[in-house]
């Protein structure tokens, strides 16, 4: 990848490998978003409307992620891939199953374990990231913050 330029600190080598880390990232909160909209519009029965409400928020959360994500990318000189495409080629995370209409319990039950994964990955990312680049690390445990909270919002629906 050819870089646009580097950032003080930063070498060369070291801002390509954060850059890839993070379009990972960005590819997977892109399909979030999508994952999560898909939900709000399928879920169905007892709870809808608090389901169906909560979940809104939550994709705009996830996109703004996404432009935090992509807006870094570009600060390191590199070039954010938002193409549907990059989502797919990006992918080493299983796919959100249900389709259709289902119960809200489906679909949370659905969500928690995709958001397991989720998250994980962003931890890994973390990992990665600490040793690297400390702003870019600390941008994802901020989502990492946000994510666990709506996490934490689905379970105690199931409880």
């Amino acid at each position: 990848m050819a870089l646009n330029y580097t950032i003080p600190g930063l070498s060369e080598e070291v801002s390509e490998k954060v850059i890839s880390i993070l379009q990972s990232r960005l590819s997977q909160e892109q399909e979030a978003s999508l994952v999560l909209k898909h939900a709000h519009w399928n879920v169905s029965g007892p709870n809808f409307i608090a389901v169906h409400e909560m979940i809104d928020p939550q994709v705009d959360i996830v996109l703004n992620q996404a432009d935090e994500s992509a807006e870094r990318i570009s600060q390191l000189g590199g070039s954010p891939d938002g193409r549907p495409d990059a989502i797919v080629r990006n992918r080493d995370w299983a796919e959100l199953e249900l389709t259709g209409t289902q119960s809200t319990e489906a679909y949370i039950k659905a969500l928690v374990a995709y958001y397991d994964e989720f998250i994980q990955n962003d931890r890994n990312a973390i990992a990665e990231l600490d040793e690297l680049d400390i702003v870019s690390s600390n941008i994802i445990q901020d989502h990492v913050q946000d994510l666990e909270k709506f996490q934490w919002f689905l379970r105690a629906h199931l409880a």
